[in-house]
This record gives structure tokens, C-alpha cells and sequence, in this order.
């Protein structure tokens, strides 16, 4: 019950959290550009619309959800730590524990939220623009529990964060960092890697595997079919192959159980 009444809390704070409203724009608006414009080529191709729909909004995934998580998480400590309300809470018959997977359950359902109005307006349009016909929206559904996976591991770690910093000033800084290298320079580090190597025994043993850790690679692999995507079959298809589903699944799904472990060890410490 008290996880519950934590969670309620958050959730009452996010109504009134910009990140919140912003999330929800950016996921509907992406979402909905991505939709109208990509499907062009699928009448010609052949494909399934959704399908390719799909691919483009798993390409916004992989920068926009670890985004919103570490969004909704950098103050979740650090800020009730300078309103003096953290001190307060942890007076209360509460568990840190508790109070950590509150705050993760109501942040995750806005997440969840998000994707599903992001995935909803897909879905929506694609059918309003193709009909139904013999779609397939397993691809869809994956994509949306992937995206909740993604988003808990950033969740956690920005609670870490919070925890570590305990000033919203330093954390926001901090998570963009770790946005920007997970999301963008993890990728061009192995790409630089993988030319340098020239296809020797980085490319063909280490790479498959550093690819799978990053938890943002695990989920552009499960959710971008290499027939969809022709130009990366020969190259993150490949690599995802090496390490087979299995990997991806396990790095996806540990990331968020590491995360809120780091997360409830660093809250641990905090005095208020």
C-alpha cells in the first residue's frame, strides 16, 4: 500500500511536470510525421505499411524514449533533496525501497502512456490511410514493450543519478551526457572501432557483443527487421545474429533490474 500511495503522489506531481506534457507532444507528433511520411514506398514495395511504420518509429525510439526517462528521473531525488521534502519522506514509515519503486511505477505508466499515444496515432493512421487488410500488428505490440524495457533502464539509472548528485542543476547535466554517449557516441565508437579493425577479430567476436550491452543497440535490433532495412542487414543484422535474440532479450531486460539495483545502493546513502 505504501508503494501505491507513493506512486499516486508522483503521478498527481507529473500532471503538473512539463516533461510530462512534453513527452506526450513529442511522442504524437513524431509519431505521426514518421507514419505519413514513410509509408510512400510501400504500395511500390510491397511491404506491409505498419511493418514500415514500425521501423521509423523504433529509429525515434532508440533517441526519444531513453530521453524521457532520464527526463522524468534526474530530480526524482535531487529535487525532493533541495525542497526539503526528501528529509520528510524518509521520516514516514516508508522504506527507501519503497519509496524507489513508487516513484519508478508512476514514471514508468507516463512512459507507458506516452508510447501508447506515439503507438496508438501509428497504428491509427496507418489503417486510416491503408485499411486494415491483413496487417500485422505483432510488430507494434513488441515495439511497445521494448520501448517500457528501454525507458526502465533510463529510469534507473537517472535515479541513480539523482541519488549520487542530490542537486537537479548537476544531474540534469550528467544525464544528458549519458544520453548523448549511449544514444549516439557508444555507436560511433564502434563504428570507428570496426573500420579500424577491417574486419579482423574485433569485427567478428567483440563487436556482436558490445553492440548487444548497450541496452539502446539490444532494442534497435529486436525491433528493425533486417528485410525492412536492407542496408543494415549485412551489418547490424549480422552482428545482432552473432549474439542471437537470446542476448538482445537478456540485455533489454537486465539493464532495468541493474539500474534501480545502483539506484536503490545509491539512495541507501543519501542523508537527508
Amino acid at each position: 500500500m505504501s508503494i501505491l500511495a507513493i506512486a499516486r503522489l508522483e503521478l498527481l506531481i507529473a500532471r503538473r511536470n512539463m516533461w510530462v506534457a512534453t513527452s506526450l507532444i513529442l511522442m504524437g507528433l513524431f509519431s505521426s510525421v514518421l507514419t505519413l511520411a514513410g509509408g510512400a514506398p510501400t504500395g511500390t514495395l510491397g511491404v506491409d505499411p505498419l511493418l514500415v511504420a514500425t521501423t521509423s518509429i523504433t529509429t525515434l525510439s532508440v533517441y526519444l524514449i531513453p530521453l524521457i526517462g532520464l527526463l522524468l528521473s534526474f530530480d526524482a531525488i535531487a529535487g525532493e533533496a533541495e525542497r526539503g521534502t526528501l528529509a520528510l519522506s524518509l521520516t514516514y514509515p516508508v522504506s527507501r525501497g519503497e519509496i524507489l519503486v513508487g516513484k519508478f511505477l508512476a514514471h514508468l505508466a507516463v512512459l507507458a502512456f506516452a508510447v501508447a499515444v506515439g503507438l496508438g496515432l501509428t497504428a491509427a493512421l496507418t489503417i486510416w490511410k491503408y485499411g486494415a487488410g491483413d496487417m500485422s500488428f505483432a510488430p507494434l505490440v513488441r515495439l511497445f514493450f521494448t520501448s517500457l524495457a528501454l525507458g526502465a533502464a533510463f529510469l534507473g539509472i537517472g535515479y541513480t543519478v539523482s541519488a549520487l548528485t542530490r542537486q537537479t542543476g548537476v544531474a540534469s547535466g550528467i544525464v544528458i551526457i549519458i544520453w548523448l554517449v549511449c544514444v549516439v557516441l557508444y555507436d560511433l565508437g564502434l563504428l570507428g572501432a570496426l573500420v579500424a579493425d577491417g574486419g579482423g577479430f574485433f569485427t567478428k567476436t567483440v563487436f556482436p557483443w558490445l553492440l548487444v550491452a548497450n541496452p539502446a543497440d539490444a532494442f534497435r535490433l529486436i525491433n528493425m527487421p533486417a528485410e525492412t532495412v536492407s542496408t543494415l542487414s549485412s551489418g547490424i543484422g549480422a552482428a545482432g545474429g552473432a549474439s542471437g535474440l537470446a542476448g538482445q532479450l537478456a540485455s533489454l531486460l537486465l539493464w532495468p533490474l541493474l539500474a534501480l539495483f545502483f539506484a536503490w545502493g545509491a539512495l541507501r546513502r543519501v542523508e537527508p
